[in-house]
């Protein structure tokens, strides 16, 4: 089976985004949470943030709250911040496959793909 994984690197400083509080959404005909986790000291989520009898086709949305982080490393922002919620929505097509999400951050701007 396939499973969703993630991680966060924070391209400002060069360094894995530890302590970012991500949430997991279903986006089916109600939106509905299923899991909220942090990042660990690598920008890593531990483990797969979604597998198993869980891990369904559909459409699916990460919510990095990259304001909070930001705000807890000393990053000074604007407020309200340009980035503080940044929502990632993408498919699951084929629950044989890993699906990778990461983020690239920084306080102006942010990247992802499908990584591996």
């Amino acid at each position: 089976m396939g499973r969703l994984t993630t991680h966060v690197l924070d391209t400002s400083s060069g360094k894995p985004a530890a302590g970012l509080k991500i949430e997991l959404w279903s986006l089916a005909a109600t939106p509905e949470l299923i899991k909220t986790a942090s990042t660990n000291r690598d920008g890593r989520v531990e483990g797969a943030i979604l597998e198993g009898d869980d891990f369904k086709t559909g459409t699916y949305e990460l919510r990095f709250y990259a304001g909070a982080y930001l705000r807890a490393r000393g990053v000074k922002l604007d407020e309200p911040a340009f980035l503080d919620v940044i929502p990632i929505c993408f498919g699951i097509a084929d629950v044989n496959q890993h699906y990778h999400v990461p983020l690239l951050l920084s306080p102006y701007g942010y990247s992802t793909y499908r990584g591996s």
